[in-house]
């Protein structure tokens, strides 16, 4: 819960997020089956991309239905590092849990995903093209006032980076053909909990859920997201506590998105996890400035500026939380 400490001595720090990780874990597992029920489903069905969020996810699953109840997939695609397949069997293989490849590439090719895509980088880079590879990112928020620009990065043949800024409908085309890739995920991972009657999971943080970091009908679609209340650091002590190989846990997040490699800080996010953690908490809590500043090796102005892409991302990103708009309710149907 986010509730501001009331005593007088209290000093701001990471300690303000630790947990119980065993009675958090009774927590989730209890209201998991509790929502199965619900939905009358008997298992669930889960992307494994070999990073913190769904190997934590796969642990609470098993601890909630049973290995032999929770079905996992890798979903590569020509983009995709392979070294994240290698971590996902690992997670499998650790939770005993049954899982299968089906690679995405063949059918993102045959929608266009990575024809469309090449097509607006060309807009700015003619030459893009075999051999090439890119990827966006956003300015920093901590470096101005105002509103982030992002910029996209390509690597030619030879190696050589190039930034460059985009105009909006270059921006928006190269998003709209990515964000094929993880709707096309979520309509793999629908197929197979239809068929076994299984719920799908989500694997959102708090960070992510808070800022809108997912794809509408994309990653954010889920018939249950079990850590979506976690802070990034919470995910992290979890992952320990349930028995996330040490791997998994020491590697830095990233997108897995763009043939770059890319971290989420330059993709979305203004800080690393550990301390966009404690300004999202502080924020939430009601904390000041000030005091979010010591606790995150920031200055008070740095957080403020951190607490203003808060805002605003979560301005922009409100839709994507929205179910479909009705002119009129439907009373009968109770939400």
């Amino acid at each position: 819960m986010n509730i501001r400490p009331s005593e007088d001595t209290f000093v701001f720090s990471a300690d303000a997020l630790k947990i119980d990780e065993a009675g958090e874990t009774e927590r989730i597992v209890e209201g998991l089956r509790a929502q199965l029920r619900a939905m009358r489903k008997r298992g669930l069905v889960l992307g494994l991309s070999g990073g913190i969020d769904s190997s934590v996810s796969v642990a609470l699953a098993v601890r909630a239905v049973g290995a032999k109840n929770v079905f996992c997939l890798f979903m590569p695609e020509n983009d995709s590092d392979p070294e994240s397949l290698r971590l996902g069997r690992l997670v499998a293989e650790t939770f005993g849990v049954a899982a299968i490849v089906e690679d995405i590439g063949p059918t993102l090719t045959a929608m266009g995903c990575y024809a469309r895509r090449d097509a607006f980088i060309r807009e700015l880079v003619p030459d893009y093209g075999p051999g090439w590879a890119s990827k966006i990112v956003i300015a920093n928020a901590l470096e101005g006032e105002g509103y982030n620009i992002s910029s996209l990065v390509v690597q030619d043949p030879e190696g050589r980076q190039t930034k460059l800024r985009m105009p909006p409908s270059v921006y928006l085309g190269i998003v709209a053909a990515t964000n094929m890739k993880q709707r096309t995920r979520k309509q793999i991972e629908y197929y197979h909990a239809d068929r076994l009657n299984f719920a799908v999971l989500g694997t959102p943080n708090r960070l992510e859920y808070d800022q809108g970091f997912f794809v509408k009908n994309g990653d954010g679609a889920a018939d249950v997201k079990p850590i979506a209340h976690l802070y990034k650091s919470q995910i992290y002590a979890l992952a320990a506590y349930l028995g996330v190989p040490e791997e998994i846990r020491r590697r830095p997040p990233t997108t897995d998105t763009y043939s770059l490699a890319q971290t989420q800080e330059e993709f979305y996010f203004s800080l690393p996890y550990d301390r966009m953690d404690l300004c999202l908490y502080g924020l939430n809590i009601g904390l000041s400035a000030e005091e979010v500043s010591r606790a995150a090796n920031l200055t008070a102005a740095q957080v403020e500026r951190v607490w203003a892409d808060i805002a605003a991302k979560r301005k922009a990103t409100r839709y994507l939380h929205l179910g479909p708009q009705l002119v009129q309710p439907v009373e009968e149907i109770a939400h």
